[in-house]
């Protein structure tokens, strides 16, 4: 155990010093409970004081022993009995040892402070601590050899919980494969047709819902008619591309309108293609700032455009394939 940091003397006192009687000085006692132990267990190391209210104690720190006595718990002071200005206080440590042997830990002490005195106050007696270990006789013990691993026979109710849970899976997945099986010949299919990628929207569908897209956007409400245009002319180069295998996405506007001149379409729809196609290129390359009614107007014109250039067959296929009455 050692002393804690020097306490600050109480700043301002200038009484002079006066003689005191032995009476006054503080009484220190100590001892530790219990004094034997087993190597491993607690003991507290307990320091009691005997001192006048206005005198001021500082108890110590614990200081750990080369790692054979260490600190476990510093518990609170506790004020065990008053009788007018007289205090007596109780300070317990929590230790444990872990080496074997009989440990001399000297007088306790603690530091003391009365007016403009300083000074450091031990108990009388030294404290002493037996520590013991586990005595083992080995002469009265046989030491045997370690065992072989025993094997025991295999019990097929070891595992029948896992084969009855194995077997309930099996026609659990059984009867699913044949309801699916079942529910697909209905319809003329087979496991096969589950894994097929989905069909290609026709160009029409795939043209309209491009659009629909580029409209609730609203590129040009926010001054975005580069886009806008842009967005606009490429959809209608795709569904040409695929509507008649014609190369649009590489061609200039010009070559699309004399490329579609051998086609059979309506004049509107014809006139509608050629007046979105020279809009988009003056808005595209020549900076051009339509207004609302243009842009709403050209994006009506590439609407029906498709509608009225799709291809009959292509609306009947699909409306056969959406009617229920067909599956």
């Amino acid at each position: 155990m050692k002393r804690l940091s020097t306490i600050a003397l109480f700043s301002g006192l200038v009484l002079a010093a006066s003689p005191l009687r032995a009476q006054d000085i503080p009484v220190v006692t100590a001892r530790v409970e219990p004094d034997s132990i087993m190597i491993g267990d607690r003991f507290d190391y307990v320091i009691d004081v005997e001192k006048d209210l206005v005198q001021v104690i500082d108890f110590p720190v614990f200081e750990p022993r080369d790692g054979k006595i260490e600190l476990v718990e510093s518990l609170p002071v506790d004020t065990l009995e008053r009788d007018g200005r007289k205090l007596k206080l109780r300070k317990r440590y929590r230790l444990a040892a872990f080496d074997e042997g009989k440990y001399n830990l000297g007088v306790a002490q603690v530091l003391y402070a009365d007016k403009n005195i300083l000074d450091t106050l031990s108990s009388r007696d030294s404290l002493y601590l037996e520590v013991a270990t586990f005595q083992i006789d080995s002469t009265s013990q046989s030491i045997y050899d370690l065992k072989a691993q025993k094997t025991l026979p295999f019990q097929l109710r070891e595992i029948k919980d896992y084969i009855t849970w194995g077997i309930l899976i099996l026609l659990v997945l059984g009867a699913g494969i044949w309801a699916l099986h079942r529910w697909l010949t209905k319809r003329g299919k087979g496991f096969g047709d589950l894994f097929k990628p989905a069909p290609p929207l026709p160009p029409h569908v795939a043209a309209i819902q491009a659009l629909e897209t580029l409209h609730n956007q609203k590129l040009w409400q926010n001054n975005r008619h580069k886009q806008y245009y842009s967005g606009l002319t490429d959809i209608l180069r795709t569904y040409i591309a695929a509507r008649w295998s014609i190369g649009a996405m590489e061609m200039t506007s010009d070559e699309i309108i004399e490329a579609m001149r051998g086609e059979e379409l309506p004049d509107k729809a014809r006139m509608d293609l050629t007046s979105i196609l020279r809009d988009g290129d003056l808005v595209k390359f020549a900076k051009a700032t339509p207004d609302a009614e243009q842009n709403e107007a050209d994006y009506l014109k590439a609407y029906y455009f498709v509608e009225e250039t799709k291809l009959v067959e292509e609306q009947t296929a699909q409306a056969v394939e959406n009617d229920p009455m067909q599956n």
